[in-house]
């Protein structure tokens, strides 16, 4: 287990280090910091200060482990666009974008795994049927048009819900939630319901295939030649080793609900990472880019390793061969 997590980390951090890499060449070749931040009035000895005060007269490895060591302690420098320290910006819009993608990731998981169950158990009846074809429709549809459809039904033609922004939040220091407030609510419905169709579709065709699968099993047929209940066969064998990919999926689309929210944000006006991303790219804010890219990256190692770890605990198979295999 020890070495399992040590390795897992080393690869965490060469994934960290290439994420890096790509983020410090957007620096490189992609504009020029200086040109943005002075004046066209700026003479040439101004623009060579600027550009020693930034370190970009540097060597590229040198500038490199600079970018590095100010990354790892969260610092990307200014926005070329605000001003600000990125920090600071990424810290005001991170908690609505976690909050919008934590919720999603709950619709998605409390209405799919039930949804898929009941369409392994019932399959073939008109009820199954419906529900696989409006998953279709769910992984089919992108996910702007199903944004504006819902504000054009529910915001605009029914005026039962907002159609834009996050509503009144509270705040706790520097973490602001709207889940406290009703008009914070009232906001989150339309962006999180939009951002969760795709995930919920994609695990309820996830576990309606697993779960047919497993119910096909040996140890399933044997379960049921012991004569113990459906319920007992179903949720207390069937579904439990059929989580087993769906933690893995849940786990990755978690992180791709935070890193793709960018076009629900846009779509609603939410003031979350993908709205500042989107604004940075094209306002070509370097800075802001890098951060995000170098973010979103760490988000996926951290869920990554998590997920690899539920794996001991759901199956209890890795506890037994993995050990075996790393004394050798």
């Amino acid at each position: 287990m020890l070495v399992f997590i040590l390795r897992r980390l080393l690869q965490s951090l060469v994934v960290m280090l290439a994420v890096a890499f790509i983020a410090f060449t957007l620096f490189q070749y992609v504009g020029d910091p200086v040109a943005q931040m002075v004046g066209q009035d700026a003479t040439q000895a101004q623009r060579d200060e600027l550009r020693h005060e930034l370190g970009l007269d540097r060597s590229f490895v040198v500038q490199f482990a600079h970018f590095v060591a100010n990354a790892a302690r969260g610092e990307f420098g200014l926005s070329l666009r605000q001003g600000r320290k990125v920090s600071s910006l990424i810290e005001e819009r991170f908690p609505a974008t976690l909050e919008l993608s934590v919720v999603a990731a709950v619709i998605a998981l409390v209405v799919g795994i039930p949804l898929g169950v009941y369409a392994a158990l019932r399959r073939g009846s008109f009820g199954s049927q419906l529900t696989m074809t409006l998953s279709l429709l769910g992984v089919s549809l992108p996910t702007f048009l199903i944004g504006i459809l819902l504000i054009l039904f529910f915001a605009v033609r029914l005026s039962w819900l907002p159609s834009f922004g996050r509503g009144d939040v509270v705040s706790f220091g520097r973490w602001t939630t709207g889940l406290l407030t009703l008009d914070g609510l009232r906001h989150l419905v339309l962006p999180s319901v939009t951002l969760a169709i795709f995930q919920l579709a994609l695990i309820q065709r996830l576990v309606r295939a697993e779960m047919l699968e497993v119910l096909r099993a040996d140890y399933i047929k044997f379960a049921r030649a012991r004569g113990l209940p459906n319920r007992v066969v179903y949720f207390g064998h069937a579904l439990k080793n059929t989580l087993v990919p769906v933690i893995t999926i849940t786990g990755l689309q978690l992180g791709s609900l935070i890193a793709f929210s960018i076009i629900t944000e846009t779509v609603f006006q939410w003031p979350g990472m993908g709205l500042l991303f989107i604004q940075a790219v094209q306002f070509a804010d370097i800075p802001v880019m890098a951060a995000y890219l170098c973010l979103i990256a760490l988000i996926f190692v951290v869920i990554n390793l998590t997920v690899d770890l539920l794996y001991f605990v759901v199956d209890p198979r890795l506890r037994i061969e993995r050990p075996a295999g790393a004394g050798h």
